[in-house]
């Protein structure tokens, strides 16, 4: 455990010495990294072409301001892809983004526990993602397992990589309270904590198709409601017409194909 902890340490410095060295300029978009983004991203897929061609620009953009490290793994091409895809998927809907409070990012080969250990026969290694705080303050840690899950199962209406992107964006005012002051305006703050607290009772209650875990508290029902959003807009239309319309404002993005 130590020995993991002080690798960490370690990636993480180099990091944050990486981005002050450099500034590195926005690399092209490789060509076939097109076919893996339809391939592995319905939402890429669902996009018209010039849309597309925007959001390409923006993971490059992205992939040039974060650093993104393997832990006990090699970094493959669409580790990348799928990594820059979770955090371009939320933003899209604003013409310019940067992820201020993020500054690298560590991909472990599994789901680990809090001590930052993963493998398979403890089960308490359950944790997919995390947006660090204190010593990993500007960090973000990722299962490769949770997050290729998230993309490859389009129906569950969970995405680990959205997931922990949402709670950044959540946090870009210093506080993880499912209030996203930096997205949604001023007038719609009561609608959305009055509508947080009823649909939150719904889930604890079991009469809720959102994940239980968006019960958890206010920062986990937005990350939660936010994945359903990205992954079911049309379910969560139909069965949460409130909700979508909201989310809809928040990130400025109408994603139901009966609108």
């Amino acid at each position: 455990m130590v020995y993991i902890l002080i690798s960490v340490v370690i990636i993480l410095f180099a990091i944050h010495f990486y981005r002050i060295a450099r500034r590195r300029k926005v690399k092209p978009f490789p060509e076939h990294w097109h076919e893996l983004l339809l391939e592995n991203v319905l939402y890429y897929r669902n996009l018209s072409k010039k849309k597309q061609q925007g959001f390409q620009q923006r993971m490059m953009q992205f992939l040039s301001e974060v650093y993104i490290d393997g832990m006990k793994l090699e970094l493959e091409e669409l580790d990348k892809i799928l990594i820059a895809a979770s955090a371009v998927i939320p933003v899209f809907g604003f013409k310019e983004w940067h992820y201020t409070n993020l500054s690298g990012i560590l991909l472990y080969p599994d789901n680990f526990n809090e001590d930052m250990q993963f493998g398979n026969r403890d089960k308490s290694r359950n944790i997919g993602g995390i947006v660090g705080n204190g010593r990993f303050e500007k960090q973000m840690i990722l299962s490769k397992k949770a997050l290729y899950h998230g993309f490859k199962n389009t129906t569950d209406k969970s995405n680990t990589g959205i997931h922990e992107f949402i709670h950044l964006i959540d946090k870009l005012d210093d506080r993880t309270d499912g209030v996203p002051e930096r997205l949604l305006e001023h007038q719609y703050a009561i609608p959305w904590l009055n509508l947080i607290h009823k649909e939150m009772e719904a889930i604890n209650d079991n009469h809720s198709d959102i994940r239980k875990y968006g019960g958890t508290n206010q920062a986990e029902f937005l990350a939660v409601a936010s994945e359903y959003f990205f992954e079911r807009p049309d379910l969560l239309k139909k069965k949460h017409p409130e909700l979508y319309e909201i989310l809809v404002k928040c990130f400025n993005q109408n994603l139901s194909a009966s609108t």
